[in-house]
C-alpha cells in the first residue's frame, strides 16, 4: 500500500490570528481545510495509508478526521502534543506507524501545487525542487544529487555549492534511511539529516516539469490560495 505523511503539527504563527483558535491544518481555503486538500490529492494518487502528526490544537484535527471517517483511508495519528519534534524528529517518531518495506511520501499541510504525485512512485529518496526565489537553497551536482545547502541572505553554507534549487516541502523518504536516524536526537530538522547522509547515500532532486506551488503559510498567500486552486485544477 502506498503511504504518506502529512506534517500538520506546526504552530502556524504566520497565520495568526486564525491559528489562535485552530490548527493551521484546518484553516479553510476554497471552503475546505488545508488538510482536506492534501488528503484528497494523496487519495487521488493512490495513497491508502496516511500518517498525520499533530501538536497545536491536536484534538481538533483528530475530531475532524473522525467526523469524516478518515475519508475512507487508513489514517494514523502521530501525537506530538507533549513536544513539537520538528520535521526530522516527527518522521522518526512516526516510524512505527509505517510499513517498513515501503517508501513514504512526505507532504507539508500548507503546500498547494499542481504536482502529479504519481510521478513520485520511487524507492530512492527524492526531494521535489524547482527554480524559485527563496532565502535558502539546496545545492545539487550534475547528476541532481544533493551536495549542500546555502542561506543566500546570511551566506551560511552546509556541504558544498552546486546548482541552487528551492525545496518544495514535498519529498520521498526511502525506508533504507530509517536506521540512519537512530543516532539522531528526538528533535531535529529533516534537512539536517539529509545533508549529513548525502555524501554516502544518494539523495536525489526531482525538478518537476511545469511545477506551480504555493506555500499557504502566511495571510497574504492565503488570500491567493483560492485563485491558485482555480488555476491549477482546471
Amino acid at each position: 500500500m502506498k503511504q504518506a505523511m502529512i506534517f500538520a503539527a506546526g504552530l502556524g504563527t504566520r497565520l495568526k490570528p486564525l491559528t489562535d483558535t485552530m490548527p493551521k491544518a484546518l484553516v479553510p481555503v476554497a471552503g475546505q481545510p488545508l488538510l482536506w486538500h492534501v488528503v484528497m490529492k494523496l487519495k487521488a494518487a493512490g495513497y491508502g495509508r496516511i500518517v498525520v502528526n499533530v501538536h497545536h490544537f491536536a484534538q481538533q484535527i483528530i475530531d475532524y478526521l473522525q467526523a469524516n471517517q478518515n475519508f475512507g483511508l487508513d489514517i494514523r495519528i502521530s501525537d506530538e502534543t507533549a513536544i513539537l519534534l520538528e520535521t526530522g524528529g516527527g518522521i522518526k517518531k512516526a516510524r512505527p506507524l509505517f510499513d517498513p518495506a515501503e517508501p513514504v511520501l512526505i507532504h507539508n499541510v500548507d503546500i498547494l501545487s499542481n504536482l502529479d504525485l504519481t510521478r513520485l512512485d520511487a524507492r530512492e529518496p527524492l526531494l521535489v525542487v524547482s527554480e524559485r526565489k527563496t532565502k535558502r537553497y539546496l545545492q545539487f551536482d550534475e547528476q541532481m544529487r544533493l551536495v549542500g545547502w546555502q542561506n543566500v541572505e546570511t551566506g551560511q553554507t552546509k556541504g558544498r555549492l552546486g546548482r541552487p534549487l528551492a525545496f518544495s516541502g514535498i519529498h520521498v523518504l526511502s525506508p533504507s534511511l530509517f536506521p540512519l536516524m537512530d543516532g539522531f536526537p528526538d528533535r531535529f530538522p529533516i534537512m539536517d539529516f539529509y545533508l549529513s547522509v548525502c555524501a554516502r547515500h544518494c539523495i536525489c532532486g526531482y525538478e518537476a516539469p511545469g511545477l506551480q506551488l504555493l506555500d499557504v503559510g502566511k495571510l497574504d498567500t492565503l488570500d491567493q490560495a483560492e485563485q491558485f486552486l482555480d488555476q491549477t485544477t482546471k
